[in-house]
Parts: structure tokens; C-alpha cells; sequence
């Protein structure tokens, strides 16, 4: 008999957390191309604008605290040269450089709150 669940097999949104909305909403902005807007929820909320329906959203309701190294999640790229010149112009901390995996090629960084977050060049 196959096992059911009421809970579905997706991601539908992928909270970040910042201690400094504005500052975050600047930081990403520049990361990723966008013009700033304003947050929601009393500003403790700002959804970046993304592509397909996985939603990432920078959350300014609990402080920052971790120390993880694992990164909360990853972000493709057709040119992982041209991406870590990006991320430095942005003053991202690019905690591993490029690794080959086979399938990919990967690097860690931070963001100013020290989220590890990875992008991914598949191969």
C-alpha cells in the first residue's frame, strides 16, 4: 500500500534571516539585480522577487544568531567565474572557494548577517 501524506514534497518558501532590514534589502538587492522595495509585516518582511514558485524571503523577527556552516540554500549560476567576481563586488565572505563535485561545481559564502548560502554551476 503506498504511504499518503496531507503535507506536500515542495518548498514554498525559504526564509532567510537578517538583523538589519534595510541593510539587507540593499545587500540582495545588489546580489541579484533588483530595485529595492519596501518590507511588509511591520518591516520584518521584504520577499525578494524570484524566479518560479519558491519564495525567499529576507525575516528581520528573530535575530540572527547562528554559526551554521551549512548553507540554508543554494543559487544557480551559467558562469561561476563571473559569479564570484559578483559576489566580492558585493563584499560577500566566500567561506569555499570553487569545489568540483562531478555533477557541479560549488561555492559557500556569507552574507552580511553570516547566512552561508552556496552557489551551484552545474556541469
Amino acid at each position: 500500500m503506498p504511504l499518503t501524506s496531507p503535507i506536500r514534497c515542495r518548498v514554498g518558501q525559504v526564509f532567510i534571516p537578517v538583523n538589519d532590514m534595510p541593510a539587507a534589502i540593499a545587500w540582495y538587492a545588489r546580489l541579484f539585480g533588483f530595485e529595492p522595495g519596501d518590507p511588509s509585516h511591520a518591516g520584518g518582511i521584504y520577499d525578494l522577487p524570484v524566479e518560479g514558485d519558491t519564495l525567499l524571503v529576507l525575516d528581520a523577527h528573530k535575530p540572527v544568531t547562528s554559526t551554521s556552516v551549512q548553507p540554508i540554500c543554494m543559487f544557480p549560476t551559467d558562469d561561476m567565474d563571473a559569479a564570484l567576481v559578483h559576489l566580492r563586488s558585493v563584499g560577500a565572505e566566500i567561506t569555499s572557494e570553487p569545489q568540483d563535485i562531478g555533477s557541479l561545481v560549488f561555492a559557500i559564502f556569507r552574507d552580511p548577517d553570516g547566512n552561508p548560502l552556496m552557489i551551484y554551476q552545474p556541469k
